[in-house]
């Protein structure tokens, strides 16, 4: 799951159109899928910031408070800092964080990137509500395309800082994390840096709580893709006949969560054009999450021709940051 993932306005025809052709590629694929951004409705976004209170779902803690822990080592390490970057900042509040316990009595601009309108407002708001002298940019764009565009108006002088929070990465694939990795690497410039928040390999009793817990909200999480689709699209999916279902696949080393059909089915899917049947026991796949050992973390990293710095570790939680640079 994705603390910062990209929210889109349900009333927004071009975010519904590529609803409609994601729904009509992915769900005819074999296994059936759907892209896990498109969890992110208002429903969506709201139950993922109950899920981040859950005992059972620790990403968001441990991140946060190694972020107010290690705040002055992170900037006392990307000094003379002018710049920051955060991709996918959600509510703005690790960001908040990071500044309040960790910035400097200067001025910094600080550059938000997310395709979400109403994102960049929340955490433009959470960062102007703190007493810094901060400067913020919202660009409302992809994460790449938003990363280049601040690298184009970034200040003269100083370093730049990208985050990258929240286990964000863990959403791609192992070659899709590269080649993410490797355009942000091409967007900086020597002397810059990126903070890197993962998830690591726990036991999988942990893991499988984490995404599948006991009170029932990620499972509403999961089924709530079925709610939208019925909604933005008109199809006819009854969301009482699909249980959710986490597993930890250790040979992928990611847990992987599914929606399951309890009996047969047809579904008919007007606004993609798609009609489908459902075999009992069929399954659509909604997310992988991949998980990491400490060193597969700063392995990714150099792959992409960062220069590793520092990384900081809640071993109790199982959970990393991990800050390289451009050399």
């Amino acid at each position: 799951m994705q603390p910062s993932a990209a929210r889109y306005k349900t009333d927004d025809p071009a975010a519904i159109d590529s609803l409609a052709g994601d729904v009509q590629y992915y769900l005819t694929l074999t296994p059936r899928q759907l892209p896990s951004r498109y969890f992110y409705d208002p429903l969506g976004s709201a139950l993922f910031e109950a899920i981040c209170e859950l005992p059972w779902y620790r990403i968001t803690k441990a991140e946060r408070a190694l972020l107010e822990r290690h705040a002055r080592e992170i900037f006392d390490r990307v000094e003379p800092l002018s710049t920051l970057v955060e991709l996918g900042p959600g509510s703005g509040d690790k960001l908040a964080a990071l500044v309040s316990a960790g910035a400097r009595a200067k001025r910094l601009t600080v550059h938000l990137v997310d395709v979400s309108a109403a994102a960049l407002d929340l955490a433009a708001r959470t960062l102007h509500a703190l007493d810094l002298d901060l400067v913020v940019a919202p660009h409302q764009a992809t994460y790449e395309t938003g990363l280049v565009d601040a690298m184009g108006h970034r200040s003269a002088s100083g370093r730049a800082l990208t985050l990258f929070l929240g286990s964000n990465i863990g959403n791609f694939d192992p070659p899709g994390a590269d080649e993410f990795l490797l355009g942000v690497r091409a967007s900086l410039a020597a002397g810059d840096s990126l903070l890197v928040g993962t998830d690591l390999v726990k036991p999988e009793h942990d893991l499988l709580l984490a995404y599948d817990d006991p009170l029932g909200v990620t499972a509403a999480f999961n089924r709530n893709l079925l709610v939208r689709i019925n909604r933005e699209l008109g199809a006819d999916f009854d969301v009482s006949a699909f249980h959710h279902q986490a597993l930890w696949n250790a040979a992928e080393s990611r847990v992987e969560m599914h929606l399951v059909a309890t009996r047969a089915q047809r579904v008919r899917i007007p606004g993609a054009s798609v009609g489908l049947t459902f075999d009992e026991g069929e399954t659509i796949w909604t997310e992988s999450s991949y998980k990491y050992e400490p060193g597969d973390v700063v392995r990714m990293l150099e792959r992409a021709g960062f220069r590793h710095v520092k990384q900081w570790l809640d071993t109790d939680s199982g959970f990393a940051l991990t800050l390289v640079e451009v050399p």
